[in-house]
Protein backbone atom coordinates (compact mmCIF):
# COMPACT_ATOMS: atom_id res chain seq x y z
CA UNK A 1 0.00 0.00 0.00
CA UNK A 2 1.25 3.62 -0.57
CA UNK A 3 2.38 5.66 2.10
CA UNK A 4 0.35 8.65 3.27
CA UNK A 5 2.80 10.96 1.91
CA UNK A 6 2.15 9.68 -1.78
CA UNK A 7 -1.37 9.82 -1.26
CA UNK A 8 -1.81 13.14 -0.37
CA UNK A 9 0.22 14.59 -3.25
CA UNK A 10 -1.91 12.22 -5.32
CA UNK A 11 -5.11 13.88 -4.06
CA UNK A 12 -3.30 17.33 -3.96
CA UNK A 13 -3.16 16.58 -8.07
CA UNK A 14 -6.83 15.28 -9.00
CA UNK A 15 -7.93 18.31 -6.91
CA UNK A 16 -6.15 20.70 -9.02
CA UNK A 17 -6.91 18.51 -12.51
CA UNK A 18 -10.56 18.79 -11.20
CA UNK A 19 -10.44 22.42 -10.55
CA UNK A 20 -9.40 22.70 -14.13
CA UNK A 21 -11.77 20.46 -15.56
CA UNK A 22 -14.66 22.33 -13.95
CA UNK A 23 -13.40 25.63 -15.29
CA UNK A 24 -12.96 24.62 -18.59
CA UNK A 25 -16.36 23.58 -18.41
CA UNK A 26 -18.17 26.74 -16.92
CA UNK A 27 -15.84 28.37 -20.04
CA UNK A 28 -17.28 25.87 -22.73
CA UNK A 29 -21.05 26.53 -21.66
CA UNK A 30 -20.63 30.37 -21.27
CA UNK A 31 -19.14 29.95 -25.30
CA UNK A 32 -21.71 27.33 -26.23
CA UNK A 33 -25.12 29.49 -25.46
CA UNK A 34 -23.43 32.03 -27.82
CA UNK A 35 -22.71 29.49 -30.23
CA UNK A 36 -25.93 27.31 -30.43
CA UNK A 37 -28.14 31.00 -30.21
CA UNK A 38 -25.80 31.69 -33.20
CA UNK A 39 -26.98 28.33 -35.24
CA UNK A 40 -30.57 28.68 -34.08
CA UNK A 41 -31.02 31.47 -35.61
CA UNK A 42 -29.53 31.25 -39.24
CA UNK A 43 -30.43 27.43 -39.48
CA UNK A 44 -34.43 27.55 -40.28
CA UNK A 45 -33.21 31.08 -42.71
CA UNK A 46 -30.56 28.68 -44.52
CA UNK A 47 -32.44 25.27 -44.69
CA UNK A 48 -35.54 27.07 -46.46
CA UNK A 49 -33.20 29.31 -48.48
CA UNK A 50 -31.56 25.99 -49.32
CA UNK A 51 -34.62 24.21 -50.45
CA UNK A 52 -35.71 27.10 -52.50
CA UNK A 53 -32.29 27.15 -54.23
CA UNK A 54 -32.27 23.41 -55.21
CA UNK A 55 -35.97 23.91 -56.77
CA UNK A 56 -34.54 26.85 -58.23
CA UNK A 57 -31.56 25.19 -60.19
CA UNK A 58 -33.81 22.88 -61.72
CA UNK A 59 -35.78 25.88 -63.68
CA UNK A 60 -32.29 27.27 -64.37
CA UNK A 61 -30.32 25.20 -67.53
CA UNK A 62 -26.73 24.15 -66.21
CA UNK A 63 -24.19 25.94 -67.91
CA UNK A 64 -23.94 29.29 -68.55
CA UNK A 65 -27.35 30.43 -67.04
CA UNK A 66 -26.16 28.23 -64.01
CA UNK A 67 -22.94 27.04 -63.55
CA UNK A 68 -23.53 25.69 -59.57
CA UNK A 69 -25.00 22.82 -61.11
CA UNK A 70 -23.09 21.70 -63.72
CA UNK A 71 -22.61 17.42 -63.01
CA UNK A 72 -19.00 16.66 -64.38
CA UNK A 73 -18.89 13.00 -62.75
CA UNK A 74 -16.36 12.66 -59.70
CA UNK A 75 -12.54 12.60 -61.26
CA UNK A 76 -11.59 15.88 -59.41
CA UNK A 77 -12.86 16.08 -55.80
CA UNK A 78 -12.39 18.86 -52.72
CA UNK A 79 -12.93 17.89 -49.17
CA UNK A 80 -13.33 20.56 -47.00
CA UNK A 81 -12.93 19.16 -43.51
CA UNK A 82 -13.95 21.18 -40.85
CA UNK A 83 -13.20 20.61 -36.70
CA UNK A 84 -11.50 22.54 -34.05
CA UNK A 85 -8.41 24.19 -33.21
CA UNK A 86 -7.96 22.90 -30.29
CA UNK A 87 -8.46 19.52 -28.36
CA UNK A 88 -9.95 18.37 -25.32
CA UNK A 89 -13.52 17.76 -26.96
CA UNK A 90 -13.84 14.05 -26.69
CA UNK A 91 -14.19 12.37 -30.25
CA UNK A 92 -15.20 15.49 -32.08
CA UNK A 93 -11.79 15.46 -33.90
CA UNK A 94 -11.00 12.51 -34.33
CA UNK A 95 -14.51 11.08 -35.67
CA UNK A 96 -14.15 13.69 -38.24
CA UNK A 97 -11.06 12.33 -38.93
CA UNK A 98 -11.83 9.20 -39.24
CA UNK A 99 -14.10 9.81 -41.50
CA UNK A 100 -11.25 11.84 -44.37
CA UNK A 101 -9.37 8.79 -43.89
CA UNK A 102 -11.88 5.89 -44.79
CA UNK A 103 -13.23 8.50 -47.70
CA UNK A 104 -9.13 8.47 -48.63
CA UNK A 105 -8.76 4.68 -48.35
CA UNK A 106 -12.40 3.88 -49.85
CA UNK A 107 -14.89 5.99 -51.81
CA UNK A 108 -11.94 8.34 -53.53
CA UNK A 109 -8.87 5.91 -53.36
CA UNK A 110 -8.56 6.31 -57.06
CA UNK A 111 -8.96 9.85 -56.49
CA UNK A 112 -6.39 10.08 -54.32
CA UNK A 113 -3.69 7.95 -56.05
CA UNK A 114 -4.30 9.99 -59.06
CA UNK A 115 -3.70 13.20 -57.52
CA UNK A 116 -7.60 14.88 -58.12
CA UNK A 117 -8.09 14.64 -54.75
CA UNK A 118 -7.74 18.01 -52.66
CA UNK A 119 -7.79 19.10 -49.19
CA UNK A 120 -8.79 22.02 -47.12
CA UNK A 121 -8.44 22.06 -43.83
CA UNK A 122 -10.74 24.37 -41.82
CA UNK A 123 -9.28 23.82 -37.96
CA UNK A 124 -5.71 23.25 -36.74
CA UNK A 125 -6.82 20.28 -35.68
CA UNK A 126 -7.75 18.87 -39.44
CA UNK A 127 -4.64 20.35 -40.59
CA UNK A 128 -2.18 18.73 -38.13
CA UNK A 129 -3.59 15.19 -38.59
CA UNK A 130 -3.47 15.64 -42.33
CA UNK A 131 -0.01 16.89 -42.39
CA UNK A 132 0.99 14.05 -40.37
CA UNK A 133 0.08 11.82 -42.97
CA UNK A 134 1.83 13.25 -45.79
CA UNK A 135 -1.35 14.53 -47.22
CA UNK A 136 -1.13 17.94 -49.31
CA UNK A 137 -3.76 20.25 -47.98
CA UNK A 138 -4.55 24.22 -47.63
CA UNK A 139 -5.86 24.97 -44.06
CA UNK A 140 -8.04 27.90 -43.03
CA UNK A 141 -7.50 28.13 -39.54
CA UNK A 142 -7.70 32.03 -38.70
CA UNK A 143 -11.32 31.53 -39.32
CA UNK A 144 -12.57 30.49 -35.82
CA UNK A 145 -10.46 33.64 -35.11
CA UNK A 146 -13.26 36.09 -36.01
CA UNK A 147 -16.33 33.89 -37.19
CA UNK A 148 -18.60 36.16 -39.07
CA UNK A 149 -20.54 36.24 -42.51
CA UNK A 150 -18.10 38.26 -44.00
CA UNK A 151 -14.81 36.71 -42.73
CA UNK A 152 -16.03 33.58 -44.05
CA UNK A 153 -17.65 34.64 -47.53
CA UNK A 154 -14.54 34.65 -49.40
CA UNK A 155 -13.82 31.45 -48.21
CA UNK A 156 -16.73 29.90 -49.44
CA UNK A 157 -16.05 31.96 -52.73
CA UNK A 158 -13.03 31.26 -53.78
CA UNK A 159 -14.38 27.45 -53.37
CA UNK A 160 -17.38 28.16 -55.81
CA UNK A 161 -14.31 29.99 -58.60
CA UNK A 162 -12.49 27.26 -58.62
CA UNK A 163 -15.42 24.66 -59.14
CA UNK A 164 -16.66 26.95 -61.87
CA UNK A 165 -13.56 26.77 -63.56
CA UNK A 166 -13.37 23.54 -63.52
CA UNK A 167 -10.83 22.60 -60.83
CA UNK A 168 -13.44 20.64 -59.13
CA UNK A 169 -16.10 18.61 -60.17
CA UNK A 170 -17.69 17.80 -56.60
CA UNK A 171 -17.12 19.67 -53.40
CA UNK A 172 -18.40 17.97 -49.99
CA UNK A 173 -18.16 19.48 -46.59
CA UNK A 174 -17.45 16.83 -43.75
CA UNK A 175 -18.23 18.27 -40.24
CA UNK A 176 -20.40 18.08 -37.00
CA UNK A 177 -23.57 18.85 -36.71
CA UNK A 178 -24.99 20.73 -33.55
CA UNK A 179 -27.48 18.56 -32.00
CA UNK A 180 -27.55 19.65 -28.49
CA UNK A 181 -25.10 19.80 -25.66
CA UNK A 182 -24.33 16.31 -25.63
CA UNK A 183 -25.30 15.11 -29.19
CA UNK A 184 -23.02 15.99 -32.34
CA UNK A 185 -24.01 14.21 -35.86
CA UNK A 186 -21.12 14.09 -37.95
CA UNK A 187 -22.44 15.51 -41.71
CA UNK A 188 -20.95 14.74 -44.88
CA UNK A 189 -22.60 16.95 -47.34
CA UNK A 190 -22.17 18.10 -51.08
CA UNK A 191 -21.40 21.53 -51.64
CA UNK A 192 -21.17 21.45 -55.42
CA UNK A 193 -22.81 21.30 -57.80
CA UNK A 194 -26.16 22.15 -56.19
CA UNK A 195 -28.35 18.86 -55.23
CA UNK A 196 -31.94 18.53 -56.14
CA UNK A 197 -34.20 18.43 -53.11
CA UNK A 198 -35.59 15.23 -52.27
CA UNK A 199 -39.46 16.80 -52.30
CA UNK A 200 -39.09 17.99 -55.86
CA UNK A 201 -37.52 14.11 -56.73
CA UNK A 202 -40.64 12.75 -55.19
CA UNK A 203 -43.46 14.70 -56.33
CA UNK A 204 -41.62 15.30 -59.84
CA UNK A 205 -43.02 18.78 -59.90
CA UNK A 206 -41.13 21.50 -59.72
CA UNK A 207 -42.53 25.17 -59.14
CA UNK A 208 -42.49 27.22 -61.63
CA UNK A 209 -40.67 30.63 -60.89
CA UNK A 210 -41.29 33.84 -62.15
CA UNK A 211 -37.92 35.42 -62.14
CA UNK A 212 -37.87 39.28 -61.26
CA UNK A 213 -35.84 40.92 -61.87
CA UNK A 214 -34.25 38.59 -64.32
CA UNK A 215 -32.63 35.09 -64.75
CA UNK A 216 -29.25 36.29 -64.71
CA UNK A 217 -29.52 38.48 -61.59
CA UNK A 218 -30.76 35.45 -59.69
CA UNK A 219 -28.07 33.58 -61.00
CA UNK A 220 -25.15 35.88 -60.14
CA UNK A 221 -26.71 37.18 -56.56
CA UNK A 222 -29.26 34.68 -55.38
CA UNK A 223 -27.86 31.54 -55.67
CA UNK A 224 -24.47 32.37 -54.61
CA UNK A 225 -25.00 34.27 -51.81
CA UNK A 226 -27.54 30.95 -50.68
CA UNK A 227 -24.08 29.05 -50.95
CA UNK A 228 -21.82 30.76 -49.04
CA UNK A 229 -24.80 30.90 -46.44
CA UNK A 230 -24.96 26.97 -46.16
CA UNK A 231 -21.10 27.15 -45.96
CA UNK A 232 -21.18 29.58 -43.25
CA UNK A 233 -24.02 27.83 -41.61
CA UNK A 234 -21.63 24.34 -41.61
CA UNK A 235 -19.22 26.39 -39.81
CA UNK A 236 -22.21 27.84 -37.23
CA UNK A 237 -22.98 23.89 -36.65
CA UNK A 238 -19.36 22.85 -35.94
CA UNK A 239 -18.33 25.65 -33.45
CA UNK A 240 -21.12 25.07 -31.71
CA UNK A 241 -20.68 20.81 -31.88
CA UNK A 242 -17.41 21.57 -30.57
CA UNK A 243 -18.30 23.71 -27.36
CA UNK A 244 -20.91 21.21 -26.57
CA UNK A 245 -18.79 17.91 -26.94
CA UNK A 246 -16.11 20.05 -24.95
CA UNK A 247 -18.27 21.43 -22.29
CA UNK A 248 -19.35 16.94 -21.86
CA UNK A 249 -15.95 16.12 -21.84
CA UNK A 250 -15.16 18.24 -19.13
CA UNK A 251 -18.04 17.60 -17.28
CA UNK A 252 -17.12 13.93 -17.12
CA UNK A 253 -14.05 14.54 -16.62
CA UNK A 254 -14.59 16.50 -13.41
CA UNK A 255 -17.03 13.77 -12.64
CA UNK A 256 -14.14 11.47 -12.74
CA UNK A 257 -11.54 13.57 -11.00
CA UNK A 258 -14.65 13.65 -8.11
CA UNK A 259 -15.08 9.84 -7.98
CA UNK A 260 -10.89 9.45 -8.08
CA UNK A 261 -10.79 11.34 -4.91
CA UNK A 262 -13.63 9.57 -3.28
CA UNK A 263 -11.59 6.17 -3.99
CA UNK A 264 -8.16 8.03 -2.87
CA UNK A 265 -9.87 9.46 0.74
CA UNK A 266 -10.50 5.73 1.26
CA UNK A 267 -7.18 4.54 0.76
CA UNK A 268 -5.46 7.19 2.84
CA UNK A 269 -8.41 6.78 5.46
CA UNK A 270 -7.54 2.99 5.09
CA UNK A 271 -3.31 3.62 5.27
CA UNK A 272 -3.28 6.08 8.10
CA UNK A 273 -5.67 3.92 9.92
CA UNK A 274 -3.22 1.05 9.43
CA UNK A 275 -0.40 3.31 10.09
CA UNK A 276 -2.16 4.53 13.59
CA UNK A 277 -2.90 0.63 14.42
CA UNK A 278 0.59 -0.09 14.10
CA UNK A 279 2.14 2.41 15.65
CA UNK A 280 -0.28 0.91 19.06
CA UNK A 281 1.43 -2.71 18.39
CA UNK A 282 4.51 -1.02 18.53
CA UNK A 283 3.56 0.91 22.20
CA UNK A 284 2.33 -2.20 22.83
CA UNK A 285 4.95 -4.71 22.72
CA UNK A 286 7.33 -2.35 24.16
CA UNK A 287 5.53 -1.93 27.36
CA UNK A 288 5.57 -5.68 27.36
CA UNK A 289 9.07 -5.48 27.12
CA UNK A 290 9.68 -3.48 29.75
CA UNK A 291 7.95 -5.36 31.99
CA UNK A 292 9.37 -8.23 31.31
Amino acid sequence: MANLKEIRSRMTSVKTTRQVTSAMKMVSAAKLRRAQEAIIQIRPYATKLYEILGNLSQNVDSGEDNPYSVDRGENKILLVVINSNRGLCGGFNSNVNKVVSNLLAGKFSSQFQSGNLHLLAIGKNAFDFLRRRNYKVTHKNELYNNLDFDHVSPVAEQIMTDYVSGKYDRVFLIYNQFKNAATQTLMMEQFLPILEQEESKKTNNNIDYIFEPSKEKIVSELIPKSLKIQFYRALLDSHAAEHGARMTAMHQATDNATGLLRELNLVYNKARQAAITNEILEIVSGAEALKG
